[in-house]
């Protein structure tokens, strides 16, 4: 259409070409920080706008400045900004830099190894501080490694939680998994191969042995795998050696019945609960909603308790 810029494609930019102007720019005070996913994989799953992007900050924050090379070259984008690492070991002392660029009106933009920043990745510290000093903070949605997961997994994906990576010593790994074995939605790691059959061994003593899982490696990549199955089983391949990222996605808890408890537990906790100030109505309401009972039944216990205690007496 006439007087419409032309879309620039990855591999199609030209050298030095500048991202169009953004209309919030207008006579801002500050610049832009733009956090931009990038492929997991297949470098033709990049977004067109990163090439934009790339081309056109006046900073690039990396995570690995030689990945990022290799990103520009496959994309045929040549970065007129200035490249930085950014990193877990210098993501503290390079943050206050990169506000200062933002505050003086850059466009700055943040690239990870793969993936979205933020998400296990470096990010949420320069996020945090540009919000902090007014700074616009923006996206480019590209791959992700936690939805593609959830969606080849066969799980239940209407509700998820993620949880990064686990800790790497045993005891802290258990406490932590044991914090969410009764959590009802899918959850969803990042793990190293090498610790890979630990976790899902873990995984099987905590939720237990049948809990259905799914073990992705390789996402878009060429040797791409999902491994299915329950717990034991697959803590058994994975005790055979898995290379590759992987990214284990884990049945939430299934759902419990009512608790069975017999009218003197009921009466019990009601009990407890009065001597600990509180009344007696509100004390029933509560215990039968942990009991999962009608409150009627806790009252029906409660009062024959207290005339059988009466009768007793006399």
């Amino acid at each position: 259409m006439a007087g419409m810029p032309a879309r620039v494609r990855p591999g199609r930019v030209r050298s030095g070409c500048v991202p169009p102007a953004r209309p919030w720019e207008d006579g801002g005070v500050t610049g832009t920080l733009v956090l931009a996913g990038t492929p997991i994989g297949d470098v033709s799953d990049a977004p067109p706008r990163l090439a934009e992007e790339l081309a056109g900050a006046d900073v690039v924050a990396a995570e690995d400045t030689r990945r990022l090379r290799r990103l520009t070259q496959a994309l045929g984008v040549t970065p007129r900004g200035r490249i930085v690492s950014y990193f877990e070991g210098n993501e503290s002392a390079r943050t206050p830099e990169l506000v200062e660029e933002l505050a003086g009106g850059a466009r700055v933009l943040l690239v990870t190894d793969a993936g979205m920043p933020s998400v296990s990745d470096p990010g949420y510290r320069l996020v945090a501080a540009a919000v902090e000093r007014d700074v616009r903070v923006t996206a480019v949605p590209g791959p992700s490694a936690v939805l593609t997961a959830l969606a080849l997994s066969g799980l239940p994906v209407d509700r998820f939680c993620f949880e990064g990576f686990l800790p790497r010593k045993s005891g802290e790994r258990l406490g932590r998994l044991r914090e969410v074995a009764e959590e009802r939605r899918t959850l969803v790691y990042f793990e190293a191969p090498h610790r890979l059959d630990d976790t899902l061994a873990a995984m099987a003593e905590v939720f237990g042995a049948e809990r259905r899982a799914a073990v992705c490696r390789e996402l878009t990549k060429t040797y791409e795998e999902v491994r299915r199955g329950p717990l034991a089983e697959l803590a058994a391949w994975a005790a055979e050696g898995v290379r590759g990222e992987i990214t284990v996605v884990v049945e939430g808890a299934p759902e419990k019945g009512p608790e069975e408890v017999d009218a003197a537990e009921l009466v019990r906790r009601v009990r407890v609960r009065e001597e600990a100030g509180e009344r007696r109505k509100e004390a029933i309401a509560a215990v039968a909603a942990a009991a999962g009972v009608p409150k009627r039944e806790v009252f029906d216990a409660v009062v024959r308790a207290k005339h059988d205690g009466a009768s007793g007496a006399g």
